[in-house]
């Protein structure tokens, strides 16, 4: 989705986003490191070269594509969020550092939106998990890849391994912010890279609380 005409309806899902994250941009950096976990996990195993195009989509604050610069001299950074409150933070912590844009993850035009057409790395980071039709995001970033590019994503896992009490209190606690694990989201990613030709590995994070997959065009 390209940036939003001046006086043109918001999509409702967008609006959401930026009602639950006008306040809690300001901590949310500050709150998530203590339960998204993962997450530097996926950025150390970026293997991002000099020069890559890095898009995160759903970028949020930009904490991860801030890591990423330190963590991978050189590459050219992108982001595109669908709330405006959330870019608010992004274009605070990366400056001129990084390209920026307001789209739908679902349906965004690289080109149009952030100036090029395909990327050699995309991250979705504990982003699935709050995207409505997030099967539909996950398609859409694929389809996005560089030859030889590579989609980086890490979400809540099942829980199994937690106890069912805490499993239990942890996703309701979730669903207060919007957020639902996707126990599905192994066999979506199977799918998608079976049908687009993509070589996929994933693997499991300890006691199932969060799952890394990175699909990867030949």
């Amino acid at each position: 989705m390209a940036p939003e005409t001046l006086g043109a309806p918001r999509p409702t899902h967008a609006a959401l986003m930026d009602e639950v994250y006008r306040g809690q941009r300001h901590i949310y950096d500050l709150t998530r490191k203590y339960y998204l976990f993962g997450r530097d996990t996926l950025i150390a195993g970026l293997d991002a070269r000099p020069g890559m195009r890095v898009l995160e989509v759903a970028c949020g604050t930009g904490r991860n594509l801030a890591k990423v610069e330190r963590a991978w001299p050189g590459v050219r950074l992108f982001g595109l969020d669908i709330s405006a409150e959330m870019l608010k933070s992004a274009r605070a912590a990366l400056g001129g550092d990084a390209r920026l844009g307001e789209g739908d993850a679902c349906a965004f035009d690289p080109a149009s939106l952030l100036g090029e057409p395909a990327f050699e790395r995309i991250v979705l980071s504990y982003s699935l998990s709050m995207i409505p039709d997030w099967q539909g995001a996950l398609a859409h970033a694929a389809g996005q890849l560089a030859p030889g590019g590579a989609l980086h994503v890490v979400d809540f896992g099942d829980l199994a391994g937690l106890p069912g009490p805490f499993r239990r209190g942890l996703r309701a606690w979730l669903a207060k912010f919007h957020v639902t694990p996707r126990a599905d989201l192994p066999a979506v990613a199977a799918q998608i890279a079976a049908s687009r030709g993509l070589a996929l590995e994933s693997r499991r994070g300890p006691l199932g609380y969060y799952q890394l997959h990175v699909l990867t065009a030949g």
